[in-house]
């Protein structure tokens, strides 16, 4: 037989595209419509409803940008289609290449009952099934009109991310809107053509089946009449059922179908409309499951849920109903799908507190899984997060977006920090946005990894990022995947019912130790500097409102912010979602957040400020609130006293120009370029500059990603390099010196000092920054040999590479640390600790003996970018980072002076005859009180968290500075745990058995 594949393959898409998809709506009729465009921010429900609406007409262009159009559209169900299928179709000029991206609306019956949404991939409404004739049909369309800001020219430079910049030309031109008769043997028609189709194209030529399936197509295609498909639909499907039938291989791979819509709590899109596009999607999808017997749709972010409990309440009932049935699932257990790099410790825990909080209180839901398809990359502390959290598995799809290497596996046990394990599943579809076409799930049966000792995985099926959810076109392609030859099954699933499935069938499945490192979007831990600051400071403002608050309120009666900060905290935890404090979200986001970080910190610090006050009492004498997790200036951690001052600092000029700090510990030399050319360890009598080179060197690159502007930053940026050493001004003034330094555009401003009595060199710069596709980083080159680096992570550190002996290694350019990084040689290190940066590069290289031989390894601090892309303007202006060189330092150190840094000492005028002592105090530094409360159940209940910060085991005593009845080790959620180490009172602390980086949290009862 010759070989027709390309005429049928030729054929099968044309006649699909213009002859048997446009007959799924044989006869239609137009319908009335009427707009009112809302002034401003959208309005409430019950005013779009009421508004006085003028007529418009289909064609018109409508809908300026982030604005809201009301249309009111009327009509009459001919007589003549009385027992047909109807359904409305209103296409408000949607590009279906772009499912949420673009224009949407709510669909409202005239009393205000939502019905469901419309949008680029699900433009219908349903009528009647069947229709009597006569009908009048009326809705309102609640209808936004965001604007493309990711279309044909990807990150193109646009001010269309922001309202305030973004115009009024109108977005859209309003296509069709028609009431419709629906022929669904036309549209089974499709599903079955789409499904064989895709099918066909993924079997191997020299299979029989392919050909098998041609064959049927052509029959098919023969069978049908161009210029009358509706009557010849049922006939031409005959020809198919036969191919569709012959049941999958035994062998064949297992794909669980999760509904699913990942949407963004912001991004190319603010909070505001992240709301109305959660109300919109599940809407479409309570819709579905009314109709849909086997459809189960997933959904994360508790924050999502509850948008729509406040602001939809009548979206919320319906979600709320399906939950109750079982098919509408509560996903994941967090607040948000946060970033995992960047969130502190107690943040990272938070998110599971106050998301899985949520779903058992709202639907008495409790996940056992963490679900998080898009977030850039893993942590390593997370796994003894999501398991002190009462959960046990973990889902993400991003890390098959790494550019350089292919992550060995699908499902694994993923080992954190402190050698916690917990099952992960990575969705060899490769997308958290599938749609059931055949090259998705042919690929995802070919990529599994673990073929031959599993044969499970799973698939979130809807249109996700900007919302729409699954469609009825995917559920009636699944069902007839279910069981299909040559392809993967496919089944509706539970995630719950997967990951059980997938552990029962790998029961040893491999380890992965060690974050898990996305070789991608590396400058999120960079641009928007302002976001990241405002995370960072809120993150340890809370930790000082708890703090005090709980002190004061055992001491003192003070009342405990309850409600406030449980505010609070999901407004933190909301800000940490990964478009967010990545940076990569538009204008308008960003500007909002400053605005909330900044009211955040007026309130965090009055609650602060009462409870101090509370504490210290009315007096002149000055005292020092420590809640760092050190003694500092002679004062305990967690508590309040008189200061002890410690020691004085010089400074004298230097005979070359520059001059000299001294403290006693520290010898600092400063040369005539503002730069540090000596650190010098006087108790070591060790130098940490390498012989001709200069710390805290300013150094701008060339910045132009081929791709995703304020998320990636290339490895080819390093190749050009501006040293910024002129110097404006040199001044000494006091025991500091304060170099500027004028750059392009921009402008910066540093001023070093020495904290007296500590060995730890202090650098405050203030960065006036007007660059265009530029990176500033700062370098400090150390004469340490050292084959890698600790960076801190969620409840401890993690260890990474200096040298690139593998491309694993060499992808690592850009990574992350909290508070601190530190390099050390047998007994002697050194650290850099920052106040509000997050990425980082360490680089090595070996001397010429000319230069003294020897090793210097350089670490540089990633301070500021300036991509176009989505926000134009990112990062311009002023900028104030503090951060500190501190040699000598051991790992105890470097956690003692990140937390110094990020958490000053507060002064305050009291009585206090004596120092406010502390709840709670632990007599090692390697253990560090992670978080000092009340219980969260109101029953005045104190709340210890704390971990073993050095890596290494330890012993100590956990002191409490209240009377308590009894202890509980308890899980995040502050309930007591079944299994692990129990603890007992014993005259008037708890002693403390750790292992490395182990995390504890303690319940006392007063």
């Amino acid at each position: 037989m010759h070989d027709d594949r390309a005429l049928v393959e030729a054929r099968l898409k044309r006649v699909l595209d213009e002859r048997i998809r446009p007959a799924v709506y044989p006869e239609s009729a137009p319908l009335t419509v009427e707009a009112w465009v809302a002034p401003g921010e959208p309005v409430p429900v019950a005013e779009g409803l009421a508004a006085a609406h003028e007529p418009i007409e289909v064609g018109t262009r409508w809908g300026a940008p982030w604005a809201t159009t009301w249309f009111k559209v009327t009509g009459e169900v001919p007589a003549a289609w009385a027992g047909k299928t109807v359904e409305a179709v209103l296409d408000l000029g949607f590009d279906e290449r772009m499912p949420g991206f673009q224009c949407e609306a709510l669909v409202y019956t005239p009393d205000g009952e939502p019905i469901k949404a419309v949008n680029p991939r699900n433009q219908w409404v349903r009528v009647g099934d069947p229709v009597a004739g006569g009908e009048r049909v009326e809705w309102r369309l609640e209808a936004a009109s965001n604007p493309v800001l990711l279309g044909d020219e990807p990150f193109r430079p646009t001010d269309l991310g922001d309202k305030e910049t973004a115009g009024d030309e109108p977005q859209y031109v309003l296509t069709r809107m028609d009431l419709a008769v629906f022929d669904a043997e036309v549209w089974e028609l499709v599903q079955d053509l789409e499904v064989v189709g895709e099918l066909m194209h993924e079997l191997p030529v020299e299979g029989g089946r392919r050909w098998e399936l041609l064959r049927a197509v052509s029959r098919c295609l023969d069978a049908i009449d161009l210029q009358d498909v509706n009557r010849t639909a049922a006939a031409a499907r005959s020809h198919l059922t036969d191919v569709l039938a012959s049941p999958a291989d035994a062998s064949a791979h297992r794909i669980s179908a999760v509904g699913h819509a990942h949407i963004d709590s912001a991004w190319l899109w603010p909070l505001r409309e992240t709301v109305r596009k959660v109300a919109r999607t599940t809407s479409n999808m309570t819709n579905l499951l009314e109709t849909e017997d086997e459809f189960v749709f997933a959904m994360s972010q508790a924050q999502q849920f509850a948008w729509i409990k406040e602001h939809r309440p009548e979206v919320y009932a319906k979600v709320k109903k399906a939950v109750a049935e079982g098919r509408f699932v509560p996903a994941g257990g967090m607040w948000v799908e946060s970033d995992t790099n960047m969130p502190g410790s107690e943040a990272m825990a938070r998110q599971f507190v106050h998301g899985k909080r949520f779903f058992i209180e709202e639907f008495g839901v409790e996940n056992d899984e963490a679900w998080l398809p898009d977030t850039f990359g893993f942590a390593a502390g997370l796994p003894q997060i999501i398991k002190a959290a009462g959960a046990k598995w973990l889902l993400t799809q991003k890390i098959s977006w790494s550019q350089i290497n292919k992550f060995p596996h699908h499902t694994f046990q993923w080992e954190g920090i402190d050698g916690t394990r917990i099952f992960t599943h990575f969705p060899p579809v490769d997308t958290y946005n599938c749609s059931m076409l055949g090259r998705e799930i042919a690929h995802a049966a070919r990529n599994f990894k673990d073929k031959g000792v599993a044969k499970h995985s799973l698939a979130p099926t809807g249109w996700g990022d900007g919302g729409g959810g699954t469609t009825r076109e995917m559920i009636a392609k699944s069902r007839r995947l279910r069981s299909l030859e040559g392809s993967a099954t496919v089944e509706w699933e539970k995630p719950a019912d997967f990951f059980a499935k997938a552990e029962a069938e790998y029961p040893d499945p491999p380890v992965w130790v060690g974050e898990l490192y996305l070789e991608l979007h590396r400058a999120t831990l960079t641009s928007q500097a302002k976001t990241k600051q405002g995370n960072r400071r809120s993150e340890h403002l809370l930790r000082e409102a708890e703090l005090w608050a709980a002190t004061a309120a055992v001491r003192t009666g003070f009342p405990y912010p309850y409600d406030e900060l449980d505010r609070i905290w999901k407004t933190v935890l909301l800000h940490q979602f990964h478009d967010i404090l990545p940076g990569s979200s538009i204008a308008w986001v960003h500007r909002e957040a400053e605005k909330t970080y900044a009211a955040v910190a007026e309130e965090l610090t009055g609650i602060v400020e009462a409870a101090q006050r509370a504490l210290a009492g009315e007096g002149d004498t000055e005292l020092v609130f420590n809640a760092a997790a050190h003694t500092r200036s002679g004062v305990a951690a967690g508590a309040a006293g008189p200061a002890v001052e410690a020691g004085t600092v010089t400074v004298t000029a230097r005979p070359d120009g520059g001059h000299v700090l001294n403290n006693g510990l520290l010898r600092v030399e400063i040369d005539g370029r503002g730069l540090v050319v000596s650190a010098y360890d006087i108790d070591a009598d060790r130098e940490t500059v390498p012989p001709g080179e200069a710390a805290n060197l300013l150094q701008i690159h060339p910045d132009f990603p081929n791709m995703w502007d304020a998320w990636d930053v290339d490895a080819f940026y390093r190749n050009v390099v501006t040293d910024l050493t002129q110097v404006d001004s040199l001044v000494a003034d006091g025991g500091s010196v304060t170099v500027t330094r004028s750059f392009g555009d921009s402008r910066v401003r540093q001023t070093l000092s020495l904290a007296p009595g500590a060995k730890r060199l202090d650098i405050a710069t203030e960065v006036d920054w007007h660059e265009t596709e530029k990176f500033l980083k700062a370098a400090f080159p150390l004469d340490v040999h050292a084959e890698r680096y600790a960076a801190e992570t969620q409840f401890g550190h993690l260890y990474r590479p200096t040298h690139t002996n593998t491309s694993w290694e060499a992808a690592k350019f850009e990574a992350c640390n909290h508070r601190f990084v530190h390099l050390e040689e047998p007994g002697w290190g050194v650290a850099l600790v920052t106040d509000s940066t997050y990425g980082h590069d360490v680089t090595r290289e070996v001397r010429p003996a000319s230069a003294g031989a020897g090793t210097t390894t350089t670490v540089r601090i990633s301070l500021l970018r300036a991509p176009r892309f989505p926000d134009p303007q990112t990062d311009q202006g002023v900028h104030r980072f503090g951060y500190a060189l501190a040699p000598g330092a051991t790992i105890t150190d470097a956690v003692r002076e990140g937390y110094a840094i990020n958490v000053p000492e507060r002064r305050v005028p009291g009585a206090a005859p004596g120092p406010v002592e502390p709840l709670a105090s632990v007599d090692l530094d390697s253990v560090v009180l992670s978080a000092v409360k009340l219980a969260d159940d109101g029953s005045g209940d104190v709340v210890v968290r704390l971990y073993e910060a050095g890596g290494g085991r330890a012993r100590a005593r956990l002191k409490l500075g209240f009377p308590a009845s009894s202890v509980q080790t308890v899980d995040l959620l502050e309930r007591p745990l079944a299994e692990g180490a129990s603890y007992e009172l014993r005259e008037g602390g708890v002693d403390l058995v750790l292992r490395p980086f182990e995390l504890v949290t303690l319940r006392f009862t007063r």
